[in-house]
């Protein structure tokens, strides 16, 4: 027996009858040669974190553009603390935690520079519009690995392009990311946003730290907690209805204090459109993409190889490659 085929045999004795089994998993598009020390799901998680898509998450922007500070998140800090959160709840519900770090680590890769800003500069460039949940299942799909794609398992698949909004993944440790992702980004925004002043710990209303916590810990563990005593050994992750309702409000007090605040967003209406020029340029000039673009153009039109270029780049090579096209270089005397 092999060490996968032990670690099978392990989580069919201790994972719960809903978890989704990495024997029992519907597999790839590719079919490829089982591994000797790794299940599907273990082999998904290796090939997420050693992706070059995953390595330009640590600059891209997660809530503040370029903030000045080594403590602040990126999209790279984000996407560890939402598998850790998501590890644990699914520890707690003894569902496949190797399938949920997958889709967790997996789940932002397609997110734009300069976060939700650049999000909403290419939505408005592109027909139909631009969502980075959809983006991260194409990087995995085509665009990492010179085109040839992660070739993924169905499952993680699923529960990347339904980590976010609309129809729910397939499995239950797909569902809980979605939750995790939320309980994630809530909790280390209100952490961020007091680090740069602009909430303090008696904004929160106090009514919602009394059900969640007074701190970025207690209002994770009751989170998870509730998530995890709630579903119990249903087959549906679900959270209380006070214990929700709590968060939504507390996402409600976030986009009044937080995400629409003009000091903290400021300069995303800066970054919008540069990300609008940069797209503007590369359609007219798109004899001027980098050479594994080239057969997207030819293949799935200009717009989509141009939408794949810019939603890759990190928020400083998007700012360095806007400077060299649209800033006069200084001129030197030789």
């Amino acid at each position: 027996m092999t060490i996968r085929e032990q670690s099978e045999q392990l989580e069919r004795q201790i994972l719960s009858p809903r978890a989704c089994l990495s024997a029992a998993s519907k597999g790839r598009v590719k079919p490829c040669t089982p591994c000797n020390m790794r299940t599907c799901f273990q082999r998904d998680v290796d090939r997420v974190v050693h992706c070059k898509s995953f390595r330009r998450l640590k600059h891209k922007t997660q809530m503040f553009l370029k903030p000045e500070g080594d403590h602040y998140r990126t999209r790279m800090t984000h996407t560890l603390e939402v598998s850790r959160i998501a590890r644990t709840i699914a520890r707690g519900l003894r569902l496949n935690e190797d399938l949920t770090e997958a889709i967790a680590l997996a789940h932002d890769l397609g997110h734009t520079p300069f976060g939700h800003a650049g999000e909403r500069a290419i939505s408005r460039m592109v027909e139909g519009g631009f969502r980075h949940y959809e983006q991260s299942l194409r990087v995995v799909d085509r665009l990492e690995n010179d085109g040839a794609g992660l070739n993924l398992c169905e499952e993680v698949r699923d529960g990347i392009v339904c980590h976010t909004i609309g129809e729910e993944a397939k499995t239950l440790e797909g569902q809980l990311v979605r939750y995790a992702d939320q309980i994630a980004f809530i909790n280390h925004d209100i952490d961020d946003a007091m680090r740069a002043g602009i909430i303090y710990p008696t904004d929160i209303p106090a009514d919602l730290s009394r059900i969640l916590g007074y701190t970025c810990s207690e209002r994770i563990e009751s989170l998870t907690m509730d998530i995890i005593e709630t579903t119990g050994t249903g087959d549906h992750i679900c959270m209380s209805p006070t214990v929700g309702g709590a968060m939504l409000e507390l996402k409600d007090f976030m986009f009044a204090n937080v995400y629409t605040n003009p000091y903290a967003k400021g300069e995303e209406g800066k970054a919008e459109y540069m990300i609008s020029l940069l797209f503007e340029y590369y359609c007219k000039h798109n004899e001027d993409l980098p050479p594994e673009y080239q057969d997207i153009l030819v293949r799935e039109g200009v717009e989509r190889a141009v939408t794949d270029y810019i939603a890759g780049m990190t928020d400083t090579y998007a700012a360095e490659t806007f400077g060299k096209l649209y800033i006069p270089a200084g001129w030197a005397v030789k």
